[in-house]
């Protein structure tokens, strides 16, 4: 059973959240990405809250933005250190240290600056295609292939970006799922959470975008390549699990390449035919992979 219900923070956020499993028990919380919401992590939370796959208290907040959780109309409300300040935060609440943060595209960037920042909080790291800030920079700045795989960044920091989402019935947005291919598990009922939260939202997310400059550059805008990270920001010492679908459009394997010398304790797997939407196509596999990982001393 999924229980819903709003968490407040202690600094005036409130997130809306999904989740499964008994409270007290150990936590394992999942964060979403882009254009997707909470629901997305429903089969994975219902599994692992089970008793016989681990009995976990499974919380599967909708960022800041999504959904029913707050959303500042400020753009620079959605920069990076109050993401993870909004889930530090979760995570006291819901008993830390946890024993793993998963996290999805956007919800791996703040759960990337969170396992750097405040490590003490969890105690793996799981992160399903969402580039680690050490090489996303580097491809960004020097890969034309990346550039052109990631120029749809520079469409949503439009002022009329969300206008032209919704228009035909979300047509553009309904296009970053089915461009790689055929979605067969975009069903009408998957469609309808989808519009849902689309209703509800669309400004937040592409205030993610608005609020970043790691996108690629343009004559115009420097973006990622005016930005130079020190190393002790892109360092995670937290056990950690990158599950990469190799056939992300948007993410291309580059990107997994000298994860090692950022994440001294990394297990790299690596899924084969799977797109950026791996965890609605192959949610049994997502979980196995999981199931594996939180089971390692």
């Amino acid at each position: 059973m999924i229980e819903t219900y709003p968490l407040a923070l202690p600094h005036g956020i409130t997130l809306s959240c999904r989740a499964a499993g008994e409270r007290g028990r150990p936590v394992l919380v999942f964060l979403h990405g882009f254009p997707e919401a909470a629901f997305v992590w429903d089969e994975v939370i219902a599994h692992f809250a089970l008793a016989e796959n681990g009995g976990y208290r499974c919380v599967a907040p909708n960022l800041r933005g999504y959904e029913k959780s707050s959303q500042p109309a400020e753009v620079q409300a959605y920069r990076a250190k109050y993401l993870v300040q909004d889930i530090a935060a979760l995570i006291e609440i819901e008993g830390a240290p946890l024993e793993c943060l998963v996290a999805h595209d956007w919800g791996g960037a703040v759960a990337w600056g969170l396992a750097n920042q405040r490590p003490h909080l969890a105690r793996k790291l799981a992160i399903i295609n969402s580039p680690h800030p050490g090489t996303f920079l580097r491809e960004l700045k020097s890969n034309a292939k990346q550039q052109a795989a990631s120029a749809y960044m520079n469409f949503l920091i439009r002022p009329d970006a969300e206008k032209l989402l919704r228009e035909n019935d979300y047509r553009r947005l309904w296009e970053f799922f089915t461009n790689g291919g055929g979605a067969p598990w975009l069903t009408d009922a998957v469609k309808q959470q989808y519009r849902d939260v689309w209703d509800a939202s669309l400004e937040g997310g592409c205030n993610y975008y608005r609020a970043s400059p790691v996108r690629p550059p343009r004559p115009e805008d420097a973006a990622a390549a005016a930005i130079n990270l020190p190393r002790e920001m892109l360092t995670v010492d937290l056990p950690t699990l990158v599950l990469w679908a190799m056939d992300d459009a948007a993410l291309p394997p580059e990107l997994i390449d000298g994860l090692d010398d950022y994440i001294p304790q990394l297990t790299l797997e690596r899924v084969e035919g799977a797109s950026h939407w791996i965890i609605h196509e192959q949610p049994a596999l997502v979980i196995d992979r999981l199931a594996s990982f939180f089971s390692r001393a």
